[in-house]
This record gives C-alpha cells, sequence and structure tokens, in this order.
C-alpha cells in the first residue's frame, strides 16, 4: 500500500503541467539525440547540465534529464535501421539485423518492432522499478560507512571492468578521476590540495565544467574531425505495424530482452549496451534457425532493442535508492540532482519522496510518448539525419562556452572547459574510455569521506571492511564476478584459437 500511495502522489507531480511539458521536452531531445550520430546520452546530458540552474524545482530537472537519456534509448533505432549508422552505442547492434530487414523493403516493421519492443520492456522495467526500488532502500538504511565505502569501491570497479575492452585503461581513468575528485579543500582538516597557488582551483574543479569539457565538446571535437555524414534516407519505411508473424515471431524475444536488460542495467557497468549484446547472442542462441541472424531476423531487433530499454530503465535502481552511478549517463543524472542540493541514496526516498516517486511516475509518462514519438513521426525523425554535423556541431560548442561561463560568471571556467575538451578528445583518440573518469570523481568524494570515518571507527585498522557482514557480503561478491570474467574471458579466447585451428 506504501508504495501504491507513493506512485498516486507521484503522479499527481508528474501530471503538473510544467513537469508534463519538461517529460515531453526529455523525451523530444532525447530521441533527436539517438537518431542523430556523434552525440551520445552523456554528452548531450552534460551540455545541457547548466540549464538545470534556471530550473527551480529539482523534480522537474531530473525528469528533463532522465527523459533525455530513455529517450535518446529509442532514437537510436531509427538511424540503425533505416542508414547503418547508430545513433548511440548501445543500438550497434540493431544495425546487424535491422538493415538488412531495410534492404529488403521490410524498413516499417522492424521500425515497428523495435518501438514496441520498447515501450514494453521499457514500461516493464518502470514497473520492477516501482516495486523493488522502495525494498533496496529500506535495506540500504542498514549501511554504515564501511559498507558504504565498500559498495562505492565495488561499484566502481565492476563498472570499470565491465563498460570498457581494456581493464587496464579503465583502472587508469579510474585513478585519474579520483586525483581530479582530490583537488580542492580537504573535507576534514580544511588544507588545499594540488591547487598549486590557483585561487580557483581552492574549491576543487566543477563537475559541470568537467563533465562538459571530457564528455560534451570532446564528444563533438571527435565527430567534426570524422566528419560524420549520413546518407540521406531513402529507403522506403513502409507499414510500421508489424505483422501477426512478425509479432509471433518477435514477443517471446521481447520478453526475454526485457528480463535480461532490466536485471544488467542494475549492475553498476551493466548498462544498456552490454544488455544489447547479451541480448542478441541469446536470440541467436535459441533460434531455431541461427543462420537468419545478421540477414534480416526480426528477433535480432527485438530482442537488443528491448534489453537496451530495459536496462535504462533499471539503471537508475541503484543511483536513487543507493546513490550509486552505474555509468556515465547516470553519473550525470546524480550531479545533477547533487547540484540541486539532493543527495541519491537511501535516504531520498524519506527525505524527498517528491523527487523519487516523481521521477518514477513521470517515467511512465515518457514511456507513452516516446511511443507516440516514434511510430508515426519516423519519417520526420529519419529527415533530421540531413542536418550536416559540420553545423551542429560549432553551434552547440558555442552555446557550451556560453553555458559555462553563465554558471558563476568566471572566465576561468572558459579556460577549464577548453582544456577537458582536448582532453576528452585526446582520450578518446588514444581509445580511453571517459566513463569510469567521471564515474570517479563523483564517487570519489563519497570513498574517501566513508573510508576516513571507518578508519576513525576502528582506529585506523583497515580490518573494519572485512569484519562487517555486508562489507565482507559486497567484497565477495566482486571477488566471484571479476573471477568469473576472468574465467569467461580466458574461455573465450581458447575458444577462438579452436576454431582458427579447425579452420586451417
Amino acid at each position: 500500500m506504501e508504495t501504491i500511495g507513493g506512485l498516486i502522489g507521484g503522479f499527481g507531480i508528474a501530471l503538473t503541467p510544467i513537469n508534463v511539458l519538461f517529460a515531453f521536452l526529455g523525451a523530444l531531445v532525447g530521441t533527436a539525440i539517438g537518431v542523430l550520430p556523434g552525440l551520445g546520452p552523456a554528452a548531450t546530458i552534460a551540455l545541457l547540465l547548466p540549464a538545470i540552474y534556471v530550473v527551480d524545482s529539482p523534480v522537474t530537472a531530473i525528469i528533463l534529464m532522465a527523459g533525455i537519456f530513455y529517450g535518446s534509448m529509442y532514437g537510436g533505432s531509427t538511424t540503425s535501421i533505416l542508414l547503418n549508422l547508430p545513433g548511440e552505442a548501445a543500438s550497434v547492434v540493431t544495425c546487424i539485423d535491422g538493415y538488412k530487414m531495410a534492404k529488403k523493403g521490410r524498413a516499417g516493421a522492424a521500425l515497428g518492432i523495435a518501438a514496441i519492443g520498447s515501450f514494453v520492456a521499457g514500461t516493464i522495467g518502470i514497473v520492477g522499478m516501482t516495486l523493488f526500488a522502495p525494498a533496496i532502500a529500506k535495506f540500504a538504511l542498514s549501511f554504515g560507512p564501511p559498507e558504504k565505502f565498500s559498495l562505492a569501491v565495488v561499484g566502481l570497479l565492476m563498472a570499470v571492468t565491465l563498460s570498457g575492452s581494456s581493464i587496464v585503461k579503465g583502472l587508469v581513468m579510474m585513478a585519474m578521476g579520483l586525483l581530479l575528485a582530490s583537488v580542492g579543500l580537504d573535507p576534514i582538516s580544511g588544507k588545499t590540495r594540488f591547487s598549486f597557488g590557483v585561487i580557483e582551483l581552492q574549491s576543487g574543479f566543477d563537475f559541470v565544467t568537467l563533465a562538459m569539457g571530457v564528455f560534451g565538446l570532446g564528444e563533438i571535437f571527435v565527430g567534426l574531425e570524422s566528419a560524420v555524414k549520413a546518407e540521406v534516407a531513402t529507403t522506403k519505411v513502409g507499414q510500421v505495424w508489424p505483422t501477426l508473424k512478425d509479432w509471433a515471431a518477435s514477443r517471446m524475444a521481447i520478453l526475454r530482452g526485457t528480463l535480461i536488460g532490466f536485471f544488467v542495467g542494475v549492475i553498476p557497468g551493466g548498462g544498456a549496451v552490454i544488455s544489447s549484446l547479451v541480448s542478441y547472442a541469446v536470440e541467436k542462441k535459441v533460434a531455431k534457425n541461427p543462420a537468419e541472424f545478421g540477414e534480416g531476423a526480426i528477433e535480432g531487433v527485438a530482442g537488443p532493442e528491448s534489453a537496451n530499454n530495459a536496462a535504462s530503465s533499471s539503471s537508475f535502481i541503484p543511483l536513487l535508492t543507493l546513490g550509486i552511478p552505474g555509468n556515465a549517463s547516470i553519473a550525470m543524472i546524480f550531479a545533477a540532482l547533487m547540484i540541486k542540493g539532493i543527495t541519491p541514496g537511501p535516504f531520498l526516498i524519506q527525505e524527498h519522496p517528491e523527487v523519487f516517486w516523481g521521477v518514477i511516475a513521470s517515467m511512465y509518462l515518457g514511456n507513452v510518448m516516446l511511443l507516440v514519438l516514434n511510430l508515426p513521426l519516423v519519417g520526420l525523425w529519419a529527415q533530421l539525419t540531413r542536418v550536416p554535423f559540420g553545423i551542429m556541431g560549432p553551434v552547440i560548442i558555442l552555446f557550451t562556452v556560453i553555458g559555462s561561463y553563465s554558471i558563476q560568471g568566471q572566465a576561468f571556467d572558459i579556460y577549464t572547459l577548453l582544456a577537458f575538451g582536448l582532453f576528452g578528445y585526446l582520450l578518446r583518440k588514444l581509445r580511453f574510455e571517459p566513463g569510469p573518469l567521471v564515474l570517479a570523481f563523483v564517487l570519489g568524494p563519497m570513498i574517501e569521506q566513508s573510508m576516513r570515518q571507518s578508519l576513525l571507527i576502528s582506529g585506523g585498522s583497515f580490518s573494519i571492511f572485512l569484519s562487517r557482514p555486508i562489507s565482507l557480503a559486497l567484497i565477495g561478491l566482486f571477488a566471484v564476478l571479476a573471477v568469473g570474467q576472468s574465467a569467461w574471458m580466458i574461455y573465450n579466447r581458447l575458444s577462438t584459437k579452436s576454431l582458427k585451428g579447425e579452420e586451417r
């Protein structure tokens, strides 16, 4: 009853005209970002962070950011299917069979099943979040500093090991993020650290400036250099509603993708990309005729698109209940909450129920808005790819610089923004994933504070992290997953070598 009452109250907040408007704007911008190759959801949310300073209500601000995040998951399928260009990383798998369907004249069916699967998975994911999130938040209330430290470290390490192709590079980025987070005043002694006499650095680096530079400008610089050019959509879309045969072939794929996406999304670092890859592999494994995959199998579109949308919903669970952002986009929303003076975590539902339930209720509305935006207007979205990135990129850079300066009115922020932008560009050129850096920067203060509090409790002994049951269980869980992942990687390498040997 408590959950139902909270959700009803949430709808009362989400259905106010201003929140409905911002949910629509988030869904609209998110869909556009998903459609346009070259600018992902993390970069877009980073670029729009200054906008939340002018939005008074924290609920409204987070509704906008959340709409952009899950909206991009919908829009990413459009260019993947019509142009073989993924709008964002989670839609890469959709290109495989979606584009083949389009070449066979079945673009409408592929777009239709992607939109319907996304709607079903997104809705089920939100229902799961509604049911499970309050219980997880209650459990997390028993966490003390040692448990918080272990949870933050384990969550960060899992995000590092799962989100990138190179664990070593991920760890380097994590260390760099923690180092950047330590610049400024020591929270206990009050002494300055790593400021090198620069007055502006005594309060540390501003997250908005760092995120806008590393993610926003870095992404735009790479896009301008590679001159992302999408061919004009010449593929005829046709009927978007799937036939009974398409629906029969897709319904179980949608259900499996939803379950996979929901559980993978809860894991830090799991996210939409991994869930879509896992879903595609599962669908190919259980298919009656696996040879059809790669040639236009509709299950290859339905499963991954459902998975990435379910994951985008469930990835809010660790943020809202534990205060742990599992990926770069969620880290931006974490920062947006902090900017608005709200600390995400187990106390969120008690101290700010209007934010907790208002955001969840807005997701139900946003999901319906996305279905309406995507199915009838798919032709319009396809035409959006005509806008050259060479025109759009410089305009975004100009607004980014203005946005950065408007926060504090300091020229130093512009210099920092451009420096982080170049840094983000170099990271991408050197194939370093910037996500772990941003996650570490966000979690750094929490890790430092909870570690120092824990050591004060234990008199300086690190054994406190192993003597508390929940802390020990978290560390043990990470050890099991790390060993499992290593064993899986070794198995895959041996299998690949064996296959190559047989081919010779």
